[in-house]
């Protein structure tokens, strides 16, 4: 029987080199879910307002959000903001249950913060405002809706192309004609 070859994998004239130390990988610090909704939960809410008007089905979605925002905090890697991270997955969620749903949308938010220092008719019309635009909000194209809330919600164009994964021109695009078409049912004209 002949005898195995071996063929060393380093030549015996080269000393082996150590490789050199891979620097640690630098983890993104991972918030607990309870401090996630803290600080997002206002919007997560009126993210969820922007999909479903009857109460009951609005905390059932927004609870609904908040476990899928939990599910999906472990996959955060910091890519985006963990604001943009978690709009994303709110917005994903909400398109799952009105998918599921398959229902009209109608009704405002309930979040409304009046000003203390207003008199009550001027509630009275900061409220009217606010259902009108949250109503018009609700009948706007899905896509130029997504925007438009997250737009609401302060987020820059660069932010609303990264939650819900467009390219920076067409969030601009469905934003200019979301604000048209609020324009005209509003009557605020261009």
């Amino acid at each position: 029987m002949p005898a195995a070859l071996s063929v060393p994998l380093v030549p015996p004239s080269a000393p082996a080199r150590p490789r050199p130390a891979e620097p640690p990988a630098v983890a993104t610090p991972r918030p607990g879910v309870e401090a996630v909704l803290r600080e997002h939960g206002p919007m997560l809410s009126r993210i969820a307002g922007s999909y479903e008007s009857e109460p009951a089905r609005r905390d059932d979605l927004l609870q609904e959000i908040s476990l899928a925002v939990w599910k999906a905090l472990p996959a955060w890697r910091g890519d985006a903001s963990l604001r943009t991270f978690c709009a994303r997955v709110a917005h994903n969620r909400a398109l799952d249950h009105l998918a599921r749903e398959k229902r009209a949308l109608g009704e405002a938010l309930d979040d409304a913060h009046p000003d203390p220092e207003a008199s009550p008719v001027r509630h009275a019309e900061a409220a009217q405002r606010r259902a009108g635009l949250v109503a018009a909000v609700r009948r706007l194209p899905l896509g130029q809706r997504q925007v438009v809330v997250l737009a609401l919600e302060g987020f820059s164009q660069r932010e609303v192309g990264e939650a819900l994964g467009l390219e920076e021109n067409t969030v601009a695009q469905r934003l200019s004609r979301a604000r048209r078409q609020l324009n005209e049912w509003l009557g605020g004209g261009e």
